[in-house]
C-alpha cells in the first residue's frame, strides 16, 4: 500500500507523516517513509525553481517510491508527484510530456491525503515563506485534483489534533489484522 500526503508547503505534512509512520509501526506494519525530495535537490527550488530542478525532483520522487515499495509492504510519502508537478506548472506552465508521466504515476497511490493550508510557512532554511507563493501552489494542487477527478481524503482543518487518527481510521480496513505493539491510548 502506498499513501501520499499532499498539499502546499508549510502545512504540516512532514510532522503528520512521522506521526502516521509511528502509528503504523505501533500496529506492527512494515512501513517506510519517502521523505520530501525537494530538500535534497542540487538545483534552485521554491520561486527560483527551473524545469530542470523540477524534473530532478519528479524523477527522484518516483525512484525513491519504487525503492521503498520494493522493500516494504507500506510506503508513506511526504509529498507526491501531484505536489511536485504543481511546482513545475508554477515555474513553466503545463508540460505535456510530464503530464503523461504524472497521469501514469498517479494511480500508483492507494490513498492521497490532502493536508489543508492552515498557517503560513515558517523559515527552516529551505522552505519558501512567501504566503502568496504558498497560496499559488495550493491553488495549483486543487486545480490538478479537480482536473483529474481525484478524491483524496481531505483532512478537516478544525480537527488538526485528530488527523493521525482520522487517517488510521481510513486505513484500518486495508491493513492486515495484527495486534498493535503498543495500544493507541498508551495503556
Amino acid at each position: 500500500m502506498k499513501i501520499a500526503l499532499i498539499g502546499t508547503h508549510g502545512v504540516g505534512k512532514t510532522t503528520l507523516c512521522f506521526d502516521l509512520a509511528a502509528r503504523l509501526k505501533r500496529r506492527n506494519v512494515d512501513v517506510d517513509v519517502v521523505r520530501e525530495v525537494a530538500r535534497r535537490c542540487p538545483l534552485p527550488i521554491n520561486q527560483e525553481t527551473t524545469v530542470a530542478a523540477q524534473e530532478w525532483i519528479l524523477l527522484t520522487q518516483i525512484a525513491w517510491e519504487i525503492e521503498a515499495e520494493a522493500a516494504h509492504e507500506t510506503v508513506l510519502c511526504d509529498r507526491s508527484v501531484l505536489d511536485n508537478y504543481s511546482y513545475m506548472v508554477h515555474a513553466a506552465g503545463s508540460q505535456p510530456a510530464w503530464e503523461r508521466m504524472f497521469d501514469h504515476w498517479l494511480p500508483t497511490y492507494d490513498l492521497l491525503v490532502h493536508v489543508p493550508m492552515l498557517s503560513r510557512p515558517s523559515y527552516d532554511g529551505v522552505r519558501a515563506v512567501d504566503p502568496g507563493f504558498q497560496e499559488q501552489i495550493d491553488a495549483l494542487i486543487e486545480g490538478l485534483i479537480t482536473a483529474r477527478g481525484l478524491a483524496p481524503l481531505r483532512l478537516d482543518p478544525d480537527r488538526q489534533d485528530d488527523w493521525g487518527a482520522d487517517i488510521m481510521e481510513r486505513l484500518l480496513p486495508d491493513l492486515e489484522p495484527t495486534l498493535p505493539l503498543f495500544p493507541e491510548d498508551g495503556t
